[in-house]
């Protein structure tokens, strides 16, 4: 009689891939992937590695890629993510999902050719099927605290084709105006959400944490961010500007205060969080100095991308990726070290030129190398929790 062999003893079946099954998994390995590939070819290119090869030589490809590339994808797989809880409507999977990243990465590849208007399209497009991912499952749940998420996408999009055009001659618009719009943009987002989570997050995590927020502040916060918005959509004086963000500054301080920030120094997955939004108001007090022409704009920018946008999706990926397929919110060695390095590129790239402006370049190229080493050490930990299913069994 032929012996059943006992289960245990059975191989397991390969893990199947799950990288269609929900929109953070393809759009944060993605973004993790480009973070490494184009600020590495941007290091190149400000060292003068590449000479004439690069299509797009200069800052204007650099900035252009990590707003409306990097971020506009983490953006991307957070909402599709995110909408489907709040509503429990389903957000693009398959085919769908496979098609909107598909957008994503042509268009990634054409912005490099010389064939801008393809870009233009590509990437428009992109920008209108994410916005109608997350408006139709909004739509059909009524849910309307957050519509304004529909109207951000489309706004994304827009300040996106203003690039391409502006950048052809089509339209007589500053090139730089319509990228510091879309930092400005991503900003409120991130105010947005970074007030919605992080004092949930510390209140659930931290015993007798009580973080506090008031709604007069919460609107002078994020109201101060729709300001700066409109001074650089409409370009006006310096000093307008310095007053609005040293409001913005003073209001994301306090608030930043209230989140009880010293408390998570035990948790890394959640002082990632507060660390990296201290950076928003070190920006802004920048942004309020560099208006009065006392430090360099690139700076503050800096103290805003590196910082506040890099650490924050950094944050937030690690939470999706565990959270989400069902493993416990702890990060892992590999994690904590991203997370430290991307602190280390912001303050290099922000207060070496301050302290040592002779050292500009070094400081660039150093920076760009710490960034690349970071997303690298996430990759290889987020990697292979992107691509396979659910420990726990459930879809997504």
């Amino acid at each position: 009689m032929t012996a059943v062999p006992d289960a245990r003893s059975r191989p397991s079946p390969p893990a199947r891939s799950a990288l269609w099954s929900i929109g953070f998994r393809p759009f944060y390995l993605f973004a993790m992937l480009f973070a490494i590939v184009a600020i590495s070819c941007w290091v190149a290119q400000f060292a003068g590695w590449t000479g004439s090869h690069m299509v797009i030589a200069g800052p204007f490809w650099h900035a252009h890629e990590m707003i409306f590339g990097y971020a506009f994808a983490v953006i991307t797989g957070f909402l599709f993510t995110a909408v489907r809880n709040w509503t429990n409507e389903p957000t693009p999977t398959g085919p769908a999902l496979a098609s909107i990243a598909c957008l994503w990465l042509v268009g990634r590849v054409l912005v490099l050719t010389p064939w801008p208007f393809y870009a233009a399209i590509t990437d428009t497009a992109f920008a209108f099927a994410v916005a109608a991912g997350i408006a139709v499952p909004l739509f059909r749940s009524r849910n309307r605290r957050n519509y304004f998420f529909v109207a951000l996408i489309v706004a994304l999009g827009a300040l996106n084709l203003g690039f391409y055009l502006a950048m052809a001659d089509w339209i007589h618009v500053a090139v730089g105006r319509g990228l510091r719009s879309g930092v400005d943009l991503v900003l409120f987002l991130m105010a947005v959400m970074a007030g919605r989570v992080i004092p949930m997050f510390t209140a659930n995590a931290v015993p007798g944490a009580k973080p506090l927020r008031f709604r007069w502040l919460e609107r002078v916060a994020l109201g101060s961010v729709l300001a700066l918005l409109a001074t650089d959509l409409l370009a006006l004086p310096a000093p307008a500007t310095g007053l609005v963000a040293g409001i913005a500054a003073l209001a994301h301080a306090a608030r930043f205060a209230l989140w009880q920030p010293w408390l998570t120094i035990k948790r890394p997955i959640l002082w990632i969080l507060h660390v990296s939004y201290a950076w928003i108001v070190v920006y802004l007090a920048l942004r309020a100095l560099a208006a009065a022409e006392l430090v360099s704009n690139s700076l503050a920018i800096h103290a805003l991308t590196v910082g506040a946008i890099g650490g924050l999706t950094v944050g937030m990926m690690t939470r999706t990726a565990r959270g989400h397929t069902g493993r416990p919110l702890q990060a892992g060695g590999l994690e904590v070290a991203s997370y430290a390095l991307l602190q280390l590129a912001a303050i290099v790239r922000v207060f070496m030129p301050l302290v040592l402006p002779q050292w500009y370049h070094g400081a660039v190229a150093a920076s760009g190398a710490i960034w690349a080493a970071a997303f690298t050490l996430l990759a290889v930990q987020l990697g292979p929790i992107l691509l396979t299913p659910r420990i726990d069994g459930r879809s997504g």
